[in-house]
């Protein structure tokens, strides 16, 4: 009873809730790949993935011409088995971006399947460590904002009780990066955990240059300040500076993440569900990071991570970006600064359907 009967994929593009920069791009909407699965049972799993505006439709054919028709006949129950399959199948595009987007959603929707069967919550299911996990905010940050919109985007989320805010860097010059961040600091005192994102865009030369800058601002971490194939580099900046190296939103692979926590390169570890391949492939990345003594706070997808965070002792934060209100019918539950994991069934997104239908595009 527990057969795949039917599945299917499709896409949809979400809008951007507030306007969002860095230093390499904007971000112009929210590709959604959704994933539905039938078991004989009678349930539905729904799993998603997801780009920041391009390369949605390649994702969607992978799924439709390559891995769908794959689904149909085996044990839902399976999950390792499955995404096993599914990546074995596809060993001529791994390890890639446009792979791992695709497995991810068909692996969220097994586990989602998995929840509603048995009536947990992913928190509970993905290890259940605690409910409610520490919040940061990034919508308050973006690059494009001037000095003034930034300190008080920064004293409104410590108003709200939120534990730390991101700022991202990469203007022209080091000295406008420090005034935006010490403007910051200034305001919203010593407590509030100060984060910054660097997207990718610096030399490793520049990166050591602007840490040592950043020093006394006494930063949370520094995000991405290096093109993420670039592991010696990252190396040689954390050995060069205090502030901790957060990197993983461009990773693939729980490969990638391992080189990463074995040579040092990495302080804070951004494993994004949707980039790594799935649920399967990120606890596996939470758990060896857990074996290095490293917090796991993930790249975006507040909605899932929350569960996720929650499920692992070494989960220290979930990004604040809301991007799913428009096609759910609830959202995100935050108390007194913390992030509250739902305690329904399966994945713990009510997701809309007229809302989906509504922007669907492929």
């Amino acid at each position: 009873m527990t057969v795949i009967t039917a599945a299917r994929a499709y896409l949809v593009d979400i809008e951007v809730e507030t306007a969002r920069t860095d230093a390499v791009q904007a971000f112009l909407k929210q590709e959604t790949i959704l994933v539905e699965i039938d078991t004989a049972d009678g349930l539905t799993g729904v799993g998603y993935s997801y780009t920041i505006g391009t390369g949605g439709r390649a994702v969607l054919a992978l799924l439709r011409e390559d891995l769908v028709p794959r689904l149909v006949g085996m044990d839902s129950r399976s999950v390792e088995a499955v995404w096993s399959d599914l990546f074995r199948s596809t060993r001529a595009t791994t390890v890639g971006a446009i792979t791992s987007l695709a497995l991810a959603a068909v692996d969220t929707a097994l586990w989602d399947l998995r929840g509603r069967r048995t009536g947990q919550a992913l928190w509970q299911m993905a290890g259940g460590y605690r409910r409610e996990v520490p919040l940061y905010d990034t919508e308050g940050g973006w690059l494009h904002l001037p000095v003034d919109e930034l300190v008080a985007g920064a004293q409104a989320s410590q108003a709200r009780g939120l534990r730390g805010v991101k700022i991202k860097v990469g203007k022209p010059s080091v000295a406008e990066d420090v005034e935006r961040l010490q403007a910051v600091r200034d305001k919203v005192g010593p407590e509030l955990h100060l984060m910054v994102d660097a997207n990718q865009s610096m030399t490793a030369a520049e990166a050591v240059r602007r840490a040592a800058a950043f020093e006394p601002l006494d930063l949370y971490w520094l995000e991405e300040p290096l093109p993420a194939d670039d592991v010696s580099g990252h190396a040689h900046l954390a050995r060069s500076t205090s502030i901790p190296v957060a990197v993983g939103e461009s990773l693939y692979s729980v490969g990638q993440f391992r080189d990463y926590l074995h040579r040092g390169a990495a302080g804070i570890v951004q494993v994004d569900v949707a980039r790594v391949g799935g649920i399967t492939p990120w606890l596996k990345v939470a758990h060896l990071a857990e074996a290095y003594n490293t917090a796991v706070c993930p790249h975006f997808l507040m909605e899932l991570h929350v569960s996720l965070v929650a499920a692992v002792p070494n989960g220290a934060y979930v990004e604040h970006i809301p991007q799913l209100r428009a096609v759910t019918r609830t959202e995100l539950h935050v108390a007194d600064g913390l992030a509250v994991a739902p305690d329904s069934p399966g994945l713990g997104i009510d997701w809309d359907p007229d809302a989906l239908d509504d922007r669907r595009v492929a």
